[in-house]
């Protein structure tokens, strides 16, 4: 089971990447976890300064951006 987070303090572009990432995983047809990571501490243990983030199995994949679905799709595969 893939673990994605979404990490950012709620923002519009953050939502729009948690629903990006949501979208990515069903459409992969994967089994995962999704957590919105929104606590300044913990996205600062990631090493994450620019928000929104994504990160896949513990590695940060995407900061400061929200991708496309396909593009999600390949960092989640």
């Amino acid at each position: 089971m893939k673990k994605l987070q979404v990490l950012g303090p709620g923002c519009p572009k953050c939502q729009e990447l948690a629903k990006r990432t949501d979208a990515a995983a069903r459409a992969l047809g994967s089994e995962y976890s999704l957590e919105k990571v929104t606590g300044l501490q913990e996205i600062m243990a990631f090493g994450v300064f620019i928000t929104p983030a994504l990160v896949v199995d513990g590695e940060v994949k995407v900061t400061g951006q929200v991708p496309s679905v396909e593009e999600i799709k390949k960092l989640i595969a």
